[in-house]
């Protein structure tokens, strides 16, 4: 009887094998950021709607046991000296990098969390039609370096909702970066670009022959 139900079991399971297999990976890509840009997908965007609470973020973070929001989290991992994490997950000391302005950063309260894409930017370019969750989960995205970034306040406030035809990096020799940061996070997330961003993005990447854009859509 016993080895009748064990061949039972290993058929079935050899039955649905090749269905998995053949379940499509989201594999992450490198290519050039000039290439990248004609990947994205062009629409007209539409704030219709647009509210920031949509957007459910700075909840638990990755690791819901540790006591950080995704804030601290995003701090703590980009500290190049890492800070002291009190009780609460109350960070003192540590030192960071603005890449935006190219300026050291001692003090927590004095850095922004970027949303690389701001909120408002990927409603425009679809988060409108997402489920609740999914914009929740683009809201606190550690699943890539460049979707959260801690730059200082001063910085992250100027660029507020621009997109790139709009705002740049105070700090020329981050343009090359941003970019590709920027056209990595649409691509993650399926977000479309307008014709005038599009453009803004194409003229910047010829500046950038040697930049690479690595990304990973979720699914």
């Amino acid at each position: 009887m016993l080895t009748s139900v064990l061949r039972g079991l290993t058929a079935t399971f050899l039955a649905v094998l090749p269905v998995a297999a053949s379940t499509p990976a989201h594999a992450a890509e490198t290519v050039p950021v000039a290439e990248a840009v004609t990947r994205l997908p062009v629409a007209t965007e539409s704030r219709e709607g647009y509210d920031r609470g949509a957007f459910r973020h700075w909840n638990s973070g990755a690791d819901p046991s540790d006591g950080c929001s995704t804030r601290n989290e995003i701090l703590i991992s980009e500290a190049v000296e890492p800070p002291t994490v009190g009780p609460r997950c109350r960070l003192s000391g540590g030192r960071w990098w603005s890449y935006y302005d190219q300026v050291w950063v001692t003090s927590a309260s004095g850095l922004d969390i970027d949303h690389m894409v701001p909120l408002a930017e990927s409603w425009d370019s679809g988060a409108s039609s997402w489920t609740a969750q999914r914009r929740e989960a683009y809201a606190n995205d550690q699943g890539a370096g460049a979707s959260l970034v801690a730059v200082t306040a001063r910085s992250n406030r100027s660029k507020a909702d621009q997109d790139p035809a709009q705002w740049m990096p105070p700090a020329a020799e981050a343009h090359c970066r941003y970019v590709a940061e920027w056209v990595g996070t649409k691509l993650r997330w399926s977000l479309t670009a307008d014709e005038t961003e599009l453009a803004a993005l194409q003229e910047a990447a010829g500046s950038c022959p040697n930049q690479q854009v690595t990304y990973e859509p979720v699914a």
